[in-house]
Order: structure tokens, then C-alpha cells, then sequence
């Protein structure tokens, strides 16, 4: 049962993950030395990326559609409008956390490259073909 989920629960593990990281507010933890300007822009991008491509494996393993491009499609979609979400609630929230449209540009961007990957080289991945 587990092998037959693996898939989904890592993208459900990806998403809890994301949405955990976006919405505590880590000030009170020390600062990283290894920091750099717009490290965070990175790791945005990095985590929608792996929306994207973690939600792709997980729908192909639940899904009959054979066609890849609605899945990446709507996929993107979804993280798009999630970020979006995201961005929204760090807005009205008070954990100290403040959206930005920066941010927004990287998810959407980091949704939209996996995207193009997959369509692109998804057949070099076993489970995408």
C-alpha cells in the first residue's frame, strides 16, 4: 500500500512542508551563515519547483490521463494559485511574515520551469512516460 502511494504522500509531504516553512515565522532562530542576496528568491523557486514536480508523479500514479501536458497544466495552475495563497495569508496574518511580490514572481517561475522540464524531459523519467 505504501509503495503503491509513495508518490502522493511525498507530494503531500512537499506541500505540508512548503506551507509549514511559509507561514512560521523563524526570527527567533539565529541567522545562517551561508547567506547571499536573494538566497530566499532560490529556495522559493526550489519549493514550487518541487510542487510541480512531485504533484506530477504523484497525479500519474493515481491518474488514467496519459496526456502529460494537462497534468503539468494543471499542476501549474494549482501552484500558482497556491503561492498566490501563500502570499496572501503571510499578508494578513500576524506572524511576522510579510508577502511579497518578488516572491509570487519565484514560485509562479519555479512552477512554471518544472513544468517545461517535464514536458520537455519527462520521458527520462521512468514514471513520467
Amino acid at each position: 500500500m505504501l509503495k503503491r502511494h509513495l508518490y502522493s504522500i511525498l507530494f503531500f509531504l512537499w506541500l505540508g512542508g512548503v506551507t509549514f516553512a511559509s507561514l512560521f515565522s523563524f526570527s527567533n532562530q539565529t541567522e545562517s551563515k551561508i547567506w547571499f542576496p536573494h538566497l530566499d528568491k532560490i529556495i522559493h523557486f526550489s519549493f514550487y519547483f518541487g510542487v510541480v514536480f512531485f504533484g506530477s508523479l504523484a497525479l500519474r500514479e493515481h491518474s488514467k490521463m496519459v496526456n502529460t501536458k494537462k497534468i503539468v497544466l494543471k499542476l501549474i495552475v494549482f501552484a500558482i494559485f497556491y503561492g498566490l495563497l501563500i502570499e496572501f495569508l503571510q499578508y494578513v496574518m500576524p506572524f511576522n511574515r510579510s508577502a511579497e511580490i518578488w516572491d509570487a514572481v519565484a514560485n509562479s517561475s519555479g512552477a512554471i520551469i518544472a513544468g517545461l522540464l517535464i514536458v520537455k524531459c519527462g520521458s527520462l523519467i521512468p514514471q513520467l512516460k
